[in-house]
């Protein structure tokens, strides 16, 4: 008899992972991300990241990241946005914010140019590496000393020059755009992203 709970057990549990992998590596959707320098195509790694994946599809089609910013960019490294603090004129919250949960790690991927990652709290305070419940970032070239530590879950197909542009804008000594990069995300098929 309990073999046979744990069969059961076995066979729920997998058919639970397996469900959820599958709603995450729905490998036709991808995210639009729109800015005033246009719009950049995010396809997922829904097999290697499928919980950070599912988080994100979650958040953009709740409109969550509408009107967020991208609040920090770095030349030569990255472009980092999705804190909901970023919609208020207190620049000093920016950074801080999220939707008040982080996600367990799922660090597989490298860090090469277009790839997109979440953001997370460092040092001895998070030993675990989870991620951040809403900040992502897209790195602007390799950055292989960050492999390892964070959750790489998708990687930019059109649009990387709006992400060099977006790197390059005039930034306080916070790295915060001068101006407002403000982001509209989607959920979209690839084929209808990718339509000309």
């Amino acid at each position: 008899m309990r073999r046979i709970i744990g069969l059961v057990g076995l066979m729920a549990a997998a058919f639970l992972l397996k469900g959820t992998t599958l709603m995450a590596a729905d490998t036709d959707q991808v995210a639009v991300v729109e800015t005033k320098f246009g719009k950049m195509v995010i396809e997922f790694y829904g097999a290697d990241a499928p919980k950070t994946v599912a988080n994100f599809i979650k958040l953009a089609k709740d409109g969550y990241y509408n009107g967020t910013t991208f609040h920090r960019v770095i030349p030569g490294f990255m472009i980092q946005g999705g804190d909901p603090n970023s919609k208020s004129g207190d620049r000093s919250t920016h950074g801080t914010g999220g939707p008040g949960y982080t996600i367990e790690a799922e660090i597989k991927q490298e860090h090469k140019r277009g790839t997109v990652a979440t953001a997370r709290t460092g040092g001895p305070s998070n030993p675990e590496k989870r991620s951040s419940g809403s900040q992502f970032f897209i790195n602007v070239k390799d950055n292989n000393f960050l492999n390892g530590d964070y959750t790489v879950f998708g990687n930019v197909i059109s649009g990387m020059d709006v992400a060099d542009k977006i790197v390059a804008v005039p930034r306080d000594g916070n790295d915060n755009p001068n101006e407002k990069v403000d982001m509209k995300v989607s959920i979209t098929t690839r084929a209808e992203a990718l339509k000309k």
